[in-house]
């Protein structure tokens, strides 16, 4: 039986941008696109009339940007995912789209087989996606000069689960930390709800950006 394709809304204020995203799409059969928006401000009504399953979403658009787009639909429609479409570099802007609830993020000049690859492996969850978005990020805290602390106090995880955070940054997915770990895999998918639960994310690319952020995989990405 054939997948439901994803439907999609494209958010871009520049025309090209968007057509040339629409062509990507339209050779393959995952995907349909329902809509397209000018701006951060037309999405979000956008996103409740034609409820898509995703929305590829530009960081720089006026007046309302992508990412307070991003974090209105998330409140107001939490599953509906949310991939930024971005050229910028900017560490702050990527961290922050991933906060309010973004899958992750594609570079507007990626290769368009790579391109597609990655949207595919963010929309499934792929966690050795989520590994090198964390090394992406963390090489660009490195040339910014920005430290990867946080001033907030980490949630009251415990042992267990700051084990399985640190194995979901190395990479690796359940039934591999499962093995590492020597217990089932529903445990493993049991802890990781209640890691998604007390830190307020639901992606495995939040989970590491934020072990990144914490400063937990210096040792792993050194």
């Amino acid at each position: 039986m054939a997948k439901t394709p994803y439907r999609v809304i494209i958010a871009d204020d520049h025309p090209l941008a968007r057509q040339a995203v629409q062509s990507l799409l339209e050779d393959d059969p995952s995907f349909t696109v329902v809509g397209e928006a000018y701006n951060g401000e037309e999405v979000v009504p956008m996103c409740g009339d034609l409820q898509p399953d995703v929305v590829l979403m530009d960081i720089h658009m006026s007046p309302v940007n992508g990412l307070e787009a991003t974090r209105q639909i998330k409140q107001l429609y939490p599953h509906i995912r949310i991939v930024m479409l971005t050229v910028s570099d900017d560490v702050a802007d990527l961290f922050t789209a991933i906060q309010f609830g973004a899958q992750g993020y594609l570079l507007k000049n990626m290769d368009p087989d790579e391109w597609m690859q990655y949207l595919h492996a963010l929309l499934d969850d792929d966690s050795q996606v989520a590994r090198q978005m964390a090394d992406r990020l963390m090489q660009r805290f490195r040339m910014s000069g920005t430290p990867p602390h946080s001033s907030q106090s980490l949630p009251p995880l415990t042992n267990r689960e700051h084990e399985i955070v640190l194995h979901v940054a190395e990479g690796y997915n359940n039934r591999q930390i499962a093995g590492k770990l020597l217990i089932s895999e529903n445990t493993v998918k049991n802890h990781m709800k209640n890691i998604f639960e007390k830190l307020q994310i639901d992606n495995r690319v939040q989970l590491t950006a934020y072990a990144v952020k914490q400063g937990l995989t210096r040792n792993l990405h050194n």
